[in-house]
């Protein structure tokens, strides 16, 4: 006997399939496991017992036409065909082997296909319907995607995350219309999170699903939250991937037409060949020479059996016939390669869950018929308003307060800062640090700052870097007087929020990013006209002008930095009416002039044009006119000289020239005798006017990376010379005047020719080792008591 179990590798699939088999494949399953019994009996019966059992006719020749078994009819049948003779207690001589002899060859001949193979052809259709029904389980380009599909779904139905995002939203909407709404701010475990700004959706609630409590929401831990994150990857990646074809929406139509073609051909010919299957069967076969007898009466042992047998067959074949027709129908009137949400959003208040197509969208469909329970749990990782969520809840678990109060530091201007570079959000733990003064975020994207910003009431400093920020109106209002510093970088500038220019209470603004190639020679910038208290304003662009919205602080601008990173600045006319300005910055802007616009700023102190294309500065005869200004930095240009009448800036006290093309120096420079610092530092001097000795205010004093060859002695007169750097000349020696440099603490002398150090150093009573810059056996060449001097605390 064929043991059922061995045809089990044909229906057996992993356990979690089952959720993509709808009722009728189950249905199906389970008929195909009925016609296989029926199958498998009848093969048992075919191989265990005898199959035909033949006598010998004894019809005389000339009744051979006439069926050889007429006479064995019931009796009614033979009285209605004439009435035939009785037989009875005839000797046939036949020995055991003749009759198995006749039995066999009249099975083979006289015995009609259909009833010698009927058994093994339900086996091999049964099977048939198996292959069909599995294949797409089993094909390596379907098997593949179904078998990730049902470990993510099975992921995401188990996760404690959808559970938590499920709960959050059957509390908020337990709580009224105002709490159904899918709004951009994020709530996590510990306080408000991220939010996606004017996203709203409402939720229809049914009666039915009306909870009396808000469900009690549990703690993710550390572990639970890694995994929730490591699906939604998972998620987004399978959507894209499955997204794309239609391979296993395709197969399943295939393997259905395939039964469905298969159905009518087994019910046409059974229907046609079930009558074949007879008790009796008559047998003439050319035997006389062997056996003595040439017709026989068989007797088919299992007739009437496998007559029943296949009636129960095609019963379960029309069913399963009807099975397929209706799958056929389901899959034709139905768009299943689109598959909407739309229920679950208005269900569960996540307006940005996605319809999604092809094959993912035919395997949700496939999901409902099991258990529509599964793609509900399943959109909660499709929705990024959720993703969001867990990254907030992440997030505060990783930061705690305790941690970020480790990394609180003082900036340059004295505040307690906390720096956040990188991460996928911004931690509702940082509200919690109520002693903040300055945070910086760089590299934070979509950032929604969530009401528990109020809690940062010591707020006075904030930086965006690339960090994308969204502020609601309330807070706009906190913010509005007690924010002074705020910086903005982005890669265009018209990405700055809009509530920037609403602070009313700044006082510094910094901005970083480009405008656009078609509208950076118009340089537009938002109205500054509401920040009154503005002070410092800097901006680092590619603008063609001065903005004209700069003219809406005149009156109480202090400092104006515009760096124009190489793009060429030409319309600065409206510098003019920034009468209050004290500060000026024009660096990287492409000037080859200095712009007239700058001598009418009459309260101008400190000027910096590094970095242009100044080539001649005689313009710097009309400085006069700017009687406050101290300090002009013209470095790092291309100027090959300085004119006498640089004479006429007796108020300048400090002179920045490094970095040019200057090979000498005009004696009048020695008329600034204002000027406490001069750097003039990597040019190409070769020689310094003795007049530079007439600057007896000179503290600093800066000639290195220069050609000279030997300084003035008048250098020297310069008694109030606190540093002096020569580094890198070709100097040969050093006057011993320099030890009437009493004040000098700091001499830098490498990178020269020196043969010996003079001993005078050792009067420069403010001179350190510290603050000798020397190679080593130049210092071990001076006298002991002189080293001994300078190697005192």
């Amino acid at each position: 006997m064929i043991p059922v179990a061995e045809f089990k590798q044909f229906t057996e699939q992993q356990p979690a399939f089952k959720v993509l088999k709808p009722w009728w494949d189950v249905l199906a399953e389970y008929l195909t496991v009925a016609m296989l019994m029926i199958g498998v009996f009848g093969c048992t019966l075919q191989v265990t017992q005898d199959k035909i059992i033949c006598l010998p006719s004894h019809e005389l020749r000339e009744n051979l036409s006439e069926a050889p078994c007429q006479q064995l009819l019931p009796r009614g049948v033979s009285e209605q065909m004439g009435g035939l003779r009785e037989v009875s207690g005839l000797k046939n001589n036949l020995d055991l082997q003749q009759y198995s002899f006749i039995n066999q060859l009249c099975y083979e001949t006289a015995l009609h296909w259909y009833a010698k193979y009927f058994p093994y052809l339900v086996v091999i259709h049964t099977l048939i319907f198996m292959v069909c029904t599995s294949f797409w389980f089993k094909f390596p380009g379907t098997s593949s995607k179904i078998e990730h599909f049902i470990s993510i779904l099975g992921k995401c139905f188990d996760s404690p995350w959808t559970t938590r995002a499920l709960s959050e939203v059957s509390g908020d909407n337990h709580k009224g219309p105002a709490a159904g709404r899918a709004t951009a701010t994020v709530e996590a475990s510990s306080g408000p999170g991220k939010a996606s700004e004017g996203e709203k959706e409402k939720v229809l609630m049914e009666p039915e699903k009306v909870v009396t409590e808000p469900p009690a929401v549990t703690l993710l831990d550390k572990k639970e939250g890694e995994q929730a994150k490591a699906l939604f990857e998972k998620v987004k990646k399978f959507r894209v991937h499955v997204e794309e074809g239609d391979i296993l929406y395709t197969m399943y139509i295939r393997q259905t037409v395939l039964k469905v073609c298969k159905f009518f051909a087994i019910l046409v010919y059974n229907l046609v060949y079930v009558e074949k299957i007879s008790f009796l069967v008559a047998c003439r076969v050319e035997t006389s020479e062997v056996t003595g007898y040439a017709s026989f009466c068989c007797n088919h042992t299992k007739a009437h059996l496998f007559s029943k047998l296949a009636f129960c067959y095609i019963s379960f074949v029309c069913v399963y016939g009807l099975t397929c027709l209706y799958t056929l129908y389901w899959l034709f009137h139905r768009p299943l390669k689109e598959y909407s949400f739309r229920s679950v959003r208005e269900e569960t208040g996540m307006g940005d869950i996605p319809d999604v197509k092809n094959d993912f969208a035919f395997m949700l469909h496939l999901i409902d018929q099991y258990d529509s329970l599964y793609s509900k749990r399943f959109a909660v990782f499709l929705s990024e308003v959720s993703e969001s969520r867990l990254k907030q809840l992440n997030l505060n678990h990783e930061w705690t307060p305790e941690k970020l109060r480790q990394k609180l530091q003082r900036n340059a201007r004295g505040r307690l800062e906390l720096a956040l570079c990188m991460l996928p959000g911004l931690p509702d733990t940082v509200f919690e640090l109520s002693e903040l003064e300055a945070l910086r975020l760089e590299a934070i994207c979509d950032i929604t700052f969530p009401p528990g910003l109020s809690q940062l009431v010591g707020l006075q400093e904030l930086s965006l870097l690339h960090s994308p920020a969204r502020l609601p109106f309330s807070l706009q209002v906190f913010l509005r007087d007690r924010l002074k510093v705020i910086r903005v970088k982005c890669e265009e500038l018209r990405e700055v929020p809009l509530w920037v220019f609403g602070l009313r209470g700044l006082e510094e603004l910094h901005l970083e990013g480009l405008f656009p190639p078609e509208l950076a020679r118009a340089a537009t910038l938002e109205s500054l006209r509401e920040l009154k208290q503005l002070k410092v304003l800097s901006l680092r662009s590619n603008a063609g002008k001065v903005p004209a919205s700069v003219t809406d602080v005149a009156g109480h601008l202090q400092r104006l930095s515009l760096h124009n990173d190489g793009a060429r600045l030409l319309a600065l006319n409206s510098l003019k009416k920034l009468a209050a300005l004290r500060e000026l910055e024009l660096v990287a802007c492409g000037l080859e002039r200095i712009p007239h616009a700058i001598f009418s700023l009459g309260a101008l102190q400190e000027l910096d044009l590094k970095d242009n294309h100044l080539r001649s500065i005689e313009e710097i005869l009309s400085f006069q006119h700017c009687r406050k200004l101290v300090t002009l930095r013209l470095w790092h240009n291309q100027i090959a000289y300085v004119p006498e009448h640089v004479r006429k800036l007796r108020g300048l006290e400090q002179l920045y020239l490094s970095h040019n093309k200057l090979e000498t120096l005009p004696s009048q420079l020695g008329m600034c005798c204002g000027l406490r610092l001069l750097d003039i530092s990597h040019n190409g001097l070769r020689s310094l006017p003795p007049e530079l000795g007439l600057l007896q205010n000179l503290q600093h004093l800066a000639l290195s990376y220069n050609a000279l060859e030997a300084l003035p002695d008048e250098l020297f007169f310069c008694r109030k010379l606190r540093t002096l750097l020569l580094g890198y000349n070709h100097l040969s020696q050093l006057s011993p005047q320099v030890g009437a440099l009493r004040a000098l603490g700091r001499l830098e002398l490498r990178g020269n020719r020196l043969e010996a150090l003079p001993e005078e150093l050792g009067n420069c009573v403010g001179l350190k080792k510290v603050g000798l810059v020397v190679e080593d056996a130049l210092y071990e060449g001076l006298p002991a008591e002189v080293r001994e001097k300078l190697e005192e605390e």
